[in-house]
């Protein structure tokens, strides 16, 4: 059994590893970035180094600062979690190359199926079809053009390197096949590393499907049945269940060989999810997810089955310890995800802020997976998950109805969630009656209305500085870094090393503007990662002048009025807050 493992991750996942770890009585290693070094895992691991930086790609993608951790601390595995470099084969192969079990696929499995398009080739072979599609990566406008003249329109613009809808975007017409592409490249280099994309046809009303997968290094691999999630925002899944309900279980059975097929013909290890899209009695591969998937527990809530922990003792080098037939799928389990966004009304907009009161729901099969605690804060840089809500009830009707009571009991203030939103999908009829698809939620979910409590507002707490300073612990003398006030003073043994980095902010006005008004205003802190006008253009109501990103996700900041610019108070790059004003309308 391995005897210390690094979790190369953060928030929700990482706790949930260091959980598992610890029933194990395996020692954990966390690592953190400087926005992070009082977070939750940290606090809960064994021994936590820190990664420097404040972004995913300073910090959490910073293999070089990983590795480093590795041998400092240790570790004989690393767990990725999910994210990051859970799909990174080459991260995967630098780990094992230092003799370190990488607790997941092996690198040649994660560079077959972590391609989406050689994965797509990979379940052909073994005669499981997918979407129409191309395996072309999109290197010209034109060549989206050519496939919507073909199989018409929406088109799907996907990240070829990613999953989990980043980087996924949707084009309605050939006039709006560019910005897809530069939008659907940008979030896949912020969240994945790479920026390479391909396209296929994107279904009218589908479900979405998916298949758990668990294979050991002595070729056994089962499926653990399936779970529906069909309830997405943002091609993002809100709310998962397990088992995909009201579907012919000859299909869910087909949809489990095909899955075993598609891991058997990579020679995968490990867990392990393939995705499928379900609509009018057929199904599709989509693609493998080659990593713990974040709607795990909704499958260990009905099979009994820890996969954190299976994952775990298949990268010992242990065997399965049951048989395809030894499975049992055992009730409903419904899982709903608590992010930092104010539903407004369908805009869904991320919240980031500090978590000023958490209170998790109890009772009988009630379960909360958190990353964050009360007093902890959601950083703008990462993922806006605060943690999820799985519910396990005798049959589908009793998990919803434990689940919405649940929610109920669920509090969490500081900042704006999607439990709103949740409640309406959960009490709607369609969702009890399956009608639901993965674009129900945004083209026929009535919203109005459903909005979060509004946030506390963001704290006045002054900024960190660091500080070197010189200690004697024991006898011997060690140089530390402290993060204190700007205002404390320095002990004068220790002269002040300079401001944290921090990024720099819009030099913009706080106050806002109504609506109409002619001050373009950001609804949340975030980063501009694209500025659409100029001082002279004409614009139109509804015209979009900014892209914001806030918690990967990217967000397009319009006009409430027509007329002309008059002043852009933005570049791209700049960090904005809440009500900040970056364009001035005349």
């Amino acid at each position: 059994m391995l005897s210390k493992v690094l979790v190369a991750n953060r928030g929700e996942i990482a706790v949930r590893v260091i959980r598992a770890c610890r029933e194990l009585g395996i020692a954990t290693v966390a690592v953190y970035s400087d926005l992070d070094r009082s977070a939750l895992h940290v606090r809960m691991a064994d021994e936590a180094h820190a990664l420097g930086g404040q972004t995913a790609a300073e910090s959490y993608l910073n293999t070089e600062a990983i590795l480093d951790v590795i041998d400092r601390s240790g570790a004989d595995a690393v767990h990725p979690g999910y994210g990051f470099f859970s799909e990174n084969a080459d991260f995967a192969r630098a780990i094992t190359a230092r003799g370190v079990a990488f607790i997941g696929p092996n690198p040649e499995a994660i560079e077959v199926m972590g391609d989406k398009i050689s994965a797509r080739q990979a379940a052909e072979r073994v005669g499981v079809s997918g979407v129409p599609g191309t395996t072309d990566l999109i290197t010209d406008p034109e060549q989206v053009r050519a496939f919507g003249a073909e199989h018409g329109y929406p088109v799907a613009i996907k990240a070829a390197y990613g999953g989990g809808g980043r980087g996924m975007k949707v084009v309605a017409n050939e006039s709006a096949v560019e910005e897809a592409i530069e939008s659907a490249q940008r979030e896949a280099l912020s969240y994945f590393g790479r920026d390479e994309i391909y396209m296929e046809r994107y279904l009218e009303q589908p479900r979405h499907v998916e298949v758990q997968v668990l294979a050991d290094s002595h070729g056994n691999c089962v499926y653990l049945g399936t779970r529906d999630c069909s309830a997405q925002r943002r091609h993002q899944k809100l709310i998962e269940e397990a088992p995909a309900a009201g579907i012919d279980p000859e299909v869910l059975a087909a949809m489990g060989e095909a899955a075993v097929k598609v891991a058997q013909g990579c020679d995968y290890v490990n867990a392990g999810t393939v995705e499928f899209l379900y609509e009018d009695g057929q199904f599709y591969y989509l693609e493998m997810n080659t990593r713990l998937q974040v709607e795990h527990p909704a499958t260990e809530l009905v099979t009994g089955i820890d996969l954190v922990e299976q994952q775990i003792k298949v990268a010992s080098g242990e065997p399965l310890p049951f048989t395809q037939d030894e499975i049992e799928i055992s009730g409903h389990a419904i899982e709903v995800r608590i992010n930092a966004e104010d539903p407004a009304e369908g805009a869904f907009l991320p919240s980031p802020g500090p978590i000023t009161g958490l209170r998790a729901p109890s009772g009988y099969g009630t379960r909360w997976d958190g990353g964050y605690e009360a007093g902890d804060e959601i950083s703008q840089f990462y993922d806006n998950l605060v943690g999820k809500l799985i519910c396990w009830g005798r049959d589908r009707p009793t998990a919803i109805a434990r689940t919405l009571r649940a929610l109920d009991e669920l509090e969490v203030s500081g900042v704006a969630t999607t439990i709103p939103a949740d409640k309406a999908i959960l009490a709607h009829p369609d969702f009890a009656a399956l009608t639901h698809s993965t674009k129900w939620v945004e083209e026929t979910l009535d919203l109005t209305g459903v909005k979060s409590a509004p946030a506390s507002p963001s704290s006045d707490t002054e900024p960190l500085m660091q500080r070197d300073i010189d200690v004697e612990v024991n006898g011997q003398r060690y140089s530390v870094k402290m993060w204190v006030p700007e205002t404390a003073s320095a002990p004068s043994a220790a002269p002040a090393s300079g401001s944290a980095n921090r990024p720099k902010r819009a030099a913009a006005s706080k106050s806002g503007g109504s609506a109409g008004s002619g001050e373009v205003t950001v609804p949340m802190q975030g980063t501009i990662v694209k500025v659409m006008v100029a001082a002279g253009d004409t614009v139109e109501a509804g015209d979009p002048i900014v892209v914001l990103e806030a918690m990967k996700m990217e967000n397009n900041v319009c006009a409430e009025k027509s007329g002309t610019i008059a002043e852009v108070r933005v570049s791209e790059g700049d960090s904005v807050g809440g009500g900040d004003v970056v364009a001035v309308i005349q």
